[in-house]
This record gives structure tokens, C-alpha cells and sequence, in this order.
């Protein structure tokens, strides 16, 4: 048995991955998939029109207050096949967490184990497993910052609720907040603070909360959410433990930076939402 599957085992959760070999070397289950489809064949522009449509269509229903109408839209986005292959190509090949693994020891997933994956999204989602903590340093610090590496699924399904869940969000999020959000960068703020302060002298103030993420209440967070379709997996994801060190922690607090729904640096920058487009 390797090393990846006597883990699990120890830490008592279920195979994350069914269909999906646990090393590139092992075959996948072909009946999984659709044996005439390549991943080098699909047609990613269509697929990212077909998502960006559904997400545009939230974020209005959102800037509306149609609550259940936008709910409607997140159930039809996340059982979406086009969505379940945005989110898997998101976190398998466009991000650079693609060469680390999770507690699982799963990670650079060939074409065929993408279909697999892609194909497990759509059934009944697996419970969270833990995420495996590892120390990097802080820039020009002796001080190192903790990141939350989850498992290859569970950064798959946080991509397709993130899909869901961010038009929501950008429709009620303030005009002047740039942190972390789709379409925006630090040169956005600049531009902002500059046009707010080039016709008259002003204070700036510059404020850092001491380990605000480490220490989050898990409460407060899911009252945010409210009624949710997301709200158990977010849960789930919160309360799902941290191995660290051989040894296996509950987590009562905070979010763990380094998922994919988890505050990060962003490697591109997508259209808004309420963007007009042809």
C-alpha cells in the first residue's frame, strides 16, 4: 500500500478521488468518462462563454434582490458539465498549486484523470478532508506564515462553488474594495486613491489586523452566507481539520490560506461580471 492511501487510512476519511488513479503510473477507470472525448480537444472559449453567461446572470439577480431566482442559477451553474470542466481545468492546470499535494499525495493529474475527476464532481460530494499544513516564509521576516494545502477534489469542488458564489458576492461587495476580488488589482487602488486625493491634501491611513485570517469565527462567517445551496460544503471545508506535523487538529477557528476559495494571490484577472459583452 502506498504511502498516500495508508494516510487516509489513518486519518479515517474516504477516498477522495473513487475513479481517479491514486498515482499517474495507475490506469483510470475508462468507463468513467466519454471514451470519444479528449481534454486536448474541448473548446475552452465556448465553455468559458457558457460559464460567464450563467455567472453574469447571477450577479444580476443578485444586484436585483432575486434571491431564489439567483439561487436557481447557482444549482444550474454547479451541476453545470461545462462549469465542472472550468473548475478542474482552473486547479489541474492554470494554477501553480497543481504540483502540491494535499494529504491525499495527489497532484499533476494527466488528461484522462481530469475526465475522472470532472465525472466524480457530479456525484454526491465526498466529506472534507483535512488539509495539510505547510510553513513558508514571511518576505524580509524570520516570521512564517501557514498555508492549508486541501486534497486535488476538494480544490476541484471549491473552484465550482467559487464560480457560484463570486457574482453573488461582487453584486453587494462596496465599490471601493479591491482585495482579493475578480477584475481588480493593486494598480485599481492606486488609480482610486490617486483620483480621491489629487485635488486636496489627505490623511491615509494604513491598517493591518494581526493574524485576521489565522482567526476568523467560523459562526459569524456562516451567518454571512446565510441560506447558502454552498453553505454545508463551506462549513464542511472550515471544520475539516489540519494534519500538521504527523499529527491531525481540529480547526475552530480561521480559514486556511491556500485553497482555492481562500484569500491568495490571483494569476489572472477575468472580466466583471456586469461587464457588457458581445
Amino acid at each position: 500500500m502506498n504511502k498516500a492511501k495508508t494516510l487516509k487510512r489513518r486519518l479515517g476519511n474516504p477516498k477522495p478521488f473513487l475513479s481517479v488513479a491514486w498515482d499517474t503510473n495507475d490506469i483510470p477507470d475508462a468507463c468513467s468518462v466519454n471514451p470519444n472525448l479528449k481534454w486536448k480537444d474541448i473548446n475552452w472559449e465556448k465553455v468559458e462563454k457558457y460559464v460567464f453567461k450563467l455567472q453574469k446572470l447571477i450577479y444580476r439577480a443578485s444586484n436585483r434582490g432575486e434571491i431564489r431566482k439567483m439561487r436557481k442559477y447557482q444549482r444550474l451553474l454547479t451541476k453545470s458539465y461545462y462549469a465542472r470542466l472550468l473548475a478542474v481545468r482552473r486547479v489541474t492546470q492554470d494554477n501553480q498549486g497543481k504540483k502540491t499535494a494535499g494529504v491525499d499525495g495527489i497532484k499533476n493529474l494527466p488528461p484522462m484523470q481530469r475526465l475522472n475527476l470532472v465525472d466524480l464532481l457530479n456525484t454526491r460530494y465526498l466529506k472534507a478532508s483535512p488539509t495539510r499544513r505547510v510553513w513558508i516564509p514571511k518576505p524580509g521576516r524570520d516570521e512564517k506564515r501557514p498555508l492549508g494545502i486541501p486534497t486535488m477534489y476538494d480544490r476541484a469542488l471549491q473552484a465550482l462553488v467559487k464560480l457560484g458564489m463570486e457574482p453573488e458576492w461582487e453584486a453587494r461587495f462596496e465599490p471601493n474594495s479591491y482585495g482579493f476580488r475578480p477584475g481588480r488589482s493593486a494598480h485599481d487602488a492606486i488609480a482610486a486613491i490617486f483620483d480621491s486625493i489629487k485635488l486636496k491634501p489627505k490623511f491615509v491611513l494604513d491598517a493591518d489586523i494581526s493574524k485576521c485570517f489565522d482567526r476568523i469565527n467560523h459562526d459569524a462567517l456562516l451567518r454571512k452566507i446565510a441560506q447558502s445551496p454552498y453553505r454545508r460544503l463551506i462549513k464542511e471545508w472550515l471544520k475539516s481539520g489540519v494534519f500538521d506535523n504527523k499529527q491531525l487538529s481540529n480547526t475552530v477557528e480561521g480559514t486556511p490560506q491556500g485553497g482555492v476559495i481562500s484569500p491568495q494571490k490571483r494569476k489572472h484577472r477575468p472580466a466583471r461580471y456586469g461587464r457588457k459583452t458581445k
